[in-house]
């Protein structure tokens, strides 16, 4: 029999794990510990205990392609392991909410390992490389990884030597700390990474937003920003500038975290803080000649008009050259510099004081992606030649060569066919087109491009993929492979972005939001149907009812940002 806390189903689901996930509850711990039994474990020898007859499944990654994927595979016919340095999966649509308070930061996640579905088995760790020949998955642990607590903007071996490296990964295999995972099929669901084109000390001073770890910091941040202003040691010069808030990039995410951070300081702060409000300045910078460039000129310039209203400035063709700690002119901040300001220096203005820098500026490639695409494989004995542009004649010529994974020229993202299957061409050929198939190995989500139909890289986009692939694994049997004669055809639901609530709270006022699935504009009140049908009922949902808890109670300002310690 379930435990009690599982019937309530309607509550942010799974609830023990949602409590886990809030900094580690006493509650939380005990049901853990009272029903760890129930839990799959996830060890080489359980695992092929329990694999019977079924094939093996390997999913890398725990975004929204690889979750989705993993809830979806039949526990009959496969045995589904998951990969990934974290244990959960996170609603990256919430991220900008949680970030300012409005939402906490359980209703943004979802565990991996849940008793839901207990046919899903979790190894916490970092894919390191691919034995596509002999079918093995060779991980790095990643439970207790330094680099866990890092924004997603490098590898987690950046900055050491290829010797280091190797001398490292030897010591993680006599330590127990990696090893191989057999599988049958492999998905390679991994995700991509914060582009910073190289932009001096972004990685290390900006902040992101990937994941609740960036949120968390965020919100921190924030707090921090205020706080330090408040102070009556605080010089004028030190408030104007550490209460300015620069957004680098003028996409769907920026856009909405500029909006949601208005929100805060508007609602919230102008009642803690009435006396530093003139000061408050919100600015989103981007390279581009125009901000949300996927819509509609129409659409984008009443997005311009409604945060001219809310007195958010926008700079666009501003190209930024460095971000370092400390304000332009020194001796104006006390103690650590790189604690308490930066300064942001672009091309256009030189030198200007931020009190934050969150960087949005799109995606780049995974390092493991760029690892298995520039590293020759041999070519797998499952290896089928590929009708697009081969024959079987010149696989059988090729069979002793060098191959490389297939890739997208501009992307540099795996290239696969309209089934999601990997592609490779022979290592002296120039041409990235693809000359071979690897059946058993698919690619979905943002490190992955259709050849000859690349598609958004978006939320929508990973949870189809994931909805049609899942749906011809499950029908396939050895007598029958159901994605033969099928393709993935994508459905644009449209895409919605959040331009901040105005009225006296969040439920009588307006949501303003923009919403493009045939150039239409929306505006309308907070609609769980309309946040329903295209961003899925969770946010819907999650939406109204916090928005109702923050008009009628405000965010909690008393613990904002400080009752978890990032180290």
């Amino acid at each position: 029999m379930a435990p009690p806390l599982y019937r309530f189903r309607g509550f942010s689901a799974p609830l023990i794990e949602s409590l886990q996930s809030s900094n580690g509850s006493l509650i939380g711990s005990s049901i853990q510990r009272r029903y760890a039994h129930v839990l799959p474990s996830a060890d080489s020898t359980s695992l092929d205990a329990s694999k019977g007859d079924r094939e093996r499944i390997v999913i890398l990654g725990s975004g929204w392609a690889g979750y989705i994927l993993s809830r979806q595979l039949s526990a009959k016919k496969y045995q589904t392991v998951v990969i990934s340095p974290r244990s959960y999966f996170v609603f990256t649509p919430l991220l900008t909410s949680t970030a300012v308070g409005t939402l906490e930061f359980r209703t943004a996640m979802e565990p991996v390992r849940s008793r839901s579905y207990p046919g899903v088995h979790l190894m916490q760790g970092w894919a390191d490389a691919v034995d596509f020949s002999n079918q093995k998955v060779t991980v790095e642990g990643a439970v207790l990884d330094r680099h866990q607590v890092h924004p997603l903007a490098e590898s987690h071996h950046s900055g050491e030597t290829n010797q280091e490296m190797q001398v490292e990964k030897k010591e993680q295999r006599r330590e127990g700390k990696r090893w191989d995972v057999d599988y049958d099929k492999l998905i390679v669901a991994v995700g991509a990474y914060n582009r910073t084109f190289g932009t001096k000390g972004v990685k290390e001073n900006a902040y992101f937003m990937k994941d609740v770890r960036d949120a968390r910091k965020i919100r921190k941040r924030v707090l921090e920003c205020f706080e330090i202003a408040a102070l009556p040691t605080s010089s004028e010069e030190l408030r104007r500038q550490i209460l300015r808030f620069a957004v680098v990039g003028g996409g769907p995410t920026g856009m909405e975290f500029a909006a949601e951070l208005s929100d805060l300081v508007n609602e919230d702060f102008k009642r803690l803080y009435p006396e530093l409000m003139p000061l408050v300045k919100i600015t989103i910078l981007d390279v581009a000649p125009k901000v949300l460039s996927m819509f509609d000129e129409t659409l984008s310039s009443y997005a311009l008009r409604t945060y001219h209203r809310r007195g958010i400035e926008i700079k666009t063709s501003y190209t930024v050259e460095e971000l370092r700690p400390g304000l332009p002119h020194q001796g104006l901040c006390n103690g650590d510099e790189g604690e308490g300001c930066y300064t942001l220096r672009t091309q256009q203005e030189g030198d200007i004081g931020v009190g934050m820098c969150v960087w949005s500026t799109g995606n780049m490639r995974n390092p493991f992606i760029r690892k298995l695409t520039t590293q020759p494989i041999p070519l797998p004995p499952s290896a089928l030649p590929d009708s697009h542009s081969s024959s079987s004649d010149a696989l059988e010529q090729g069979k002793n060569q060098e191959w490389m994974l297939s890739r997208n020229f501009r992307s540099h993202a795996l290239l696969v066919d309209s089934k999601f299957r990997l592609l490779a061409h022979r290592s002296d050929h120039e041409q990235q087109e693809g000359e071979a198939v690897l059946p058993n190995v698919f690619a979905i989500g943002d490190n992955a491009t259709i050849r000859d139909n690349p598609l958004p890289v978006t939320a929508q986009t990973a949870k189809q993929q994931a909805m049609w692939l899942s749906a011809r694994l499950n029908n396939s049997s050895p007598a029958h492979d159901d994605l033969e004669g099928k393709d993935f055809a994508f459905k644009d639901m449209g895409v919605m972005t959040y331009l901040g609530v105005t009225g006296k709270s969040g439920v009588v006022g307006m949501a303003r939001s923009i919403l493009e699935p045939e150039l239409q504009l929306a505006e309308s009140g907070i609609d769980s149907n309309l946040l329903g049908s295209y961003l899925g009922v969770w946010k819907g949902y999650y939406e109204v009812l916090n928005a109702g808890k923050t008009g009628l109670y405000r965010r909690d300002q008393g613990c904002f940002g400080h009752f978890m310690e990032l180290k």
